[in-house]
């Protein structure tokens, strides 16, 4: 409290001089996203202290010329996204019109910042609840930004206007020209978006400013208008187009103040407010750096105005005259996300943040049917009829789910009709009968590897341009047919929503990219390849071992996981029509000692393609070793994964990098981070905060939207993971594991685990990979670097590795 105050006693200050020039102030409460409710409740604390303080000075002036005060929602709410809209709603809205309700007290405006585009649609459901709250009726300082430079600001103009006559406001709306282009390009091609958020020319985030400024103007009973710019033109255009309409400049601290030095001296009683940042060095070093680089791009006027080779001509140049030069047409050298990929096409995502496409996923998903995904997706009750928890596979929401079936999928013919079926369950929800499976049978194996040896010649005998086509046509399918997989890895897997958006996409990826490789082979296909896939990424790795082989001309015998062979069903028949013949490709779901050992030891087989535990790996190897032939062994097994995050790290992102990377898929993944190493000079910040955010994590049927964690894949996982944890405890280690609700009472679920070994001897006690939600922490000294890298590297058994550093 003190140092908050001190800080704003210099600001009141430095201010003083400017005031006396004509300018007021907004001052901008620094500091990153919340990532703990400690987080949230100390940004709350600090932006309620500064309104105190800055309403005590302020004196009774009318709300536009006194000061105001900028908060960011993020960091109001550890878990400010679309997913978890029902607890932002209940938890920060209250929190918001709290300090609003503080601001209107003494007179000054809350100026509520922009965010990433992703956050967009939910700010403005903040913003609708604020100016429906009754506590603030007939309250005009609530201010709201809009960034020019995405392409919705228009629309979004528009909406203001409507919500604030809608509730009798006159809202002050400050217009940027936006702060985040470049992540939000790369956000968008790492997401595969249709297009870009934002615009690609600066010259278009020109004309969107003037065009927003203009429908800004022309509401003045609705907005009142503040234009934030440090463009001459702009601010020019901005003056001739306002005549005697009510408005008012900004500007950064220390940014282009000359201008609006000479723009008061001009015009008697222009309004121009300092946005004016507020912290600690910590936090305002970064935010200056962050205004650095985005004022010193080389399209930025602050940098252009003192650079002696660009004319006062260029300068004043009118970015619609620039814009039409081009048709409007958006850079040339950034290609859209679907393009991006050099030779092939980048898969589509689903923005999971953007209620239009939720709404298309929730009616494709109701008109599968799957389940209840389309209620849970929409934030609607589940429909639970009396009878919906069968105890066998004869009863239980047939009229709500549809039922998948796999079975072998052969070249010969067979009768699957005196065999027997097993259920198929989805983890988080045993009642959820999701299909059955029948295995396939040594006789099965035999007749496959006869059928792929003979006949599947005629695919290593088919052009590598057929190959790549058929692969491509698989991709084509698969894209079009995503919401039965999406449903299916959501289900069969226990995948949240967001995972298995994500395994579609990687599944088209593969085949697109070994489509692309195909036409590129000159190599002699091997012959009958066995594809052996795990369960935690049933679709990706499956369609990736397949096409990799398929791409060479190999015939292909797959043996998919025990635990998920719906989905590899559905894969296959995918592939035979786009193409792929049934010698070419036939399916042999069962268990790895009998199905899987079959297919390995026969002679016949040129090669295994395996992804699972390091144990079964060397034991393939052992057994293909004994054939004296060579034949081909690619592997890819698990590890004690670890990262190290020096002193330099910045806590806030070591803790949302280990979180995402240690319990999203519910730990998983072979990559998820096993182990983190934390230098002792930062661990008293970094340990707790990370223990806060994982309090934060939402456990739970990963049907709905909010999930974060899941289940883990069945009973012996459930068990591996409680015996280690309980192990942990014996040898008197700190588990710090919060409860899971009762709604996970159906399912294999474990929450989220944090084991403290303490130093780099801890590590002795992890004999082995621990596969699921589960993350060890250690501390280290800056001597002990070399032997924290020995003792990572002690045991032999790794994959992935990171480093946290800004050094």
């Amino acid at each position: 409290g003190v140092m908050r105050e001190h800080l704003v006693a210099l600001v009141y200050a430095n201010a003083a001089e400017r005031q006396a020039r004509g300018y007021t102030f907004s001052y901008d409460m620094l500091g990153e996203s919340a990532v703990t409710m400690a987080d949230a409740d100390r940004y709350y604390a600090a932006y309620e202290h500064a309104i105190h303080v800055i309403g005590a000075r302020a004196g009774r002036l009318e709300s536009i010329d006194a000061p105001g005060i900028s908060i960011k929602l993020s960091a109001l709410h550890p878990r400010y996204e679309r997913a978890q809209r029902d607890r932002v709603v209940r938890e920060l809205v209250p929190r918001a019109a709290a300090l609003a309700r503080v601001a209107r007290g003494y007179g000054i405006g809350v100026n509520i910042d922009a965010e990433q585009a992703d956050r967009l649609e939910l700010s403005l459901t903040v913003l609708d609840a604020l100016c429906a709250d009754g506590t603030l009726a007939g309250w005009n300082g609530l201010g709201w930004v809009v960034q020019a430079y995405q392409k919705r600001a228009r629309v979004v103009i528009d909406h203001l206007i409507a919500l604030a006559r809608r509730w009798h406001l006159t809202l002050p709306v400050r217009l940027v020209k936006g702060a985040y282009w470049d992540s939000e390009i790369k956000h968008a091609q790492m997401m595969g978006d249709a297009d870009y958020p934002v615009f690609t020319r600066k010259v278009h985030t020109d004309v969107s400013y003037l065009a927003c400024a203009r429908a800004m103007l022309t509401a003045p009973d609705a907005i009142y208008p503040q234009f934030a710019t440090h463009n001459a033109y702009t601010i020019g255009a901005i003056h001739a187009c306002a005549g005697a309409a009510r408005y008012e400049f900004q500007c950064l601290h220390g940014m282009g103040e000359s201008v609006y030095d000479e723009l008061l001296a001009r015009v008697p009683g222009q309004r121009c407010r300092i946005y004016a940042p507020v912290g600690a060095h910590d936090t305002l070093l970064a935010y200056l750096v962050r205004r650095l680089l985005e004022n010193g791009a080389n399209s930025s006027f602050v940098k252009r105005i003192v650079d002696p080779d660009v004319s006062i001509d260029e300068l004043l140049a009118d970015p619609l005259a620039a814009a039409e030069q081009h048709h409007g047409a958006p850079h040339p050298r950034i290609a859209r996300p679907s393009d991006l990929l050099p030779g092939r096409e980048n898969s589509s995502g689903l923005d999971l943040n953007a209620e239009a496409q939720l709404q298309v996923l929730a009616d494709e998903l109701a008109t599968e049917p799957a389940d209840r995904l389309a209620d849970r997706l929409a934030d609607r009750p589940a429909d639970r009829p009396a009878d919906a928890r069968p105890d066998g596979p004869t009863g239980g929401r047939l009229s709500h789910t549809r039922q998948h079936r796999a079975t072998p999928l052969l070249a010969t013919a067979a009768d699957f009709a005196a065999r027997t079926a097993a259920a198929v369950r989805n983890p988080a929800d045993h009642g959820d009968w999701v299909g059955s499976v029948i295995d396939a049978t040594p006789a099965d194996v035999a007749a496959a590897i006869d059928a792929a040896t003979a006949a599947g010649q005629d695919w290593s005998n088919t052009s590598a341009g057929s190959r790549a086509a058929c692969l491509e046509r698989a991709a084509e399918l698969l894209a079009e047919g995503r919401t039965a997989f999406i449903a299916l890895a959501v289900r069969e897997s226990g995948k949240t929503l967001a995972n298995a958006v994500a395994e579609v996409r990687e599944a088209i990826d593969f085949l697109r990219y070994y489509a692309q490789q195909a036409r590129t082979l000159t190599g002699t296909p091997r012959g009958p390849i066995v594809a052996i896939s795990p369960w935690n990424f049933p679709l990706a790795i499956f369609v990736g071992q397949v096409a990799a082989a398929l791409a060479a001309g190999n015939p292909v015998l797959a043996k998919p996981a025990e635990q998920t062979p719906l989905i590899a069903h559905a894969a296959v028949r995918l592939l035979h029509r786009a193409g792929v013949p049934m010698a070419a490709l036939q399916l042999l779901p069962g268990a790895g000692a009998t199905i899987g050992a079959a297919l390995v030891g026969d002679k016949r087989i040129a090669g295994v393609l395996f992804t699972g535990s390091t144990a079964v790996a060397q034991q393939i190897n052992r057994t293909l070793a004994l054939r004296g032939d060579d034949p081909l062994l690619i592997a890819e097994t698990g590890g004690q994964n670890a990262m190290i995050a020096d002193s330099s790290a910045l806590p806030e992102q070591v803790v949302v990098d280990a979180l995402h990377s240690a319990f999203d898929s519910a730990g998983q993944r072979c990559s998820a981070l096993r182990i983190l190493c934390v230098q002792e000079d930062i661990a008293a910040t970094v340990l707790p905060m990370l223990a806060g955010a994982m309090r934060e994590l939402s456990v739970g049927d990963p049907r709905r939207l909010a999930t974060d964690v899941g289940p883990v894949i069945d009973a012996d996982a459930q068990a591996m993971l409680h015996s280690h944890l309980d192990r942990m405890r014996t040898l008197s280690l700190t588990v710090i594991q919060g409860g899971l609700p009762s709604t996970c009472a159906g399912g294999t679920f474990v929450a989220p685990a944090l084991v403290d070994l303490g130093d780099i001897a801890g590590l002795r006690h992890l004999d082995g990979e621990v596969f699921g939600p589960v993350l060890h922490v250690l501390r280290w000294r800056a001597d002990q670097l070399d032997a924290l890298i020995v003792a990572i590297n002690a045991p032999g058994y790794a994959l992935t590795h990171g480093i946290a550093t800004r050094i």
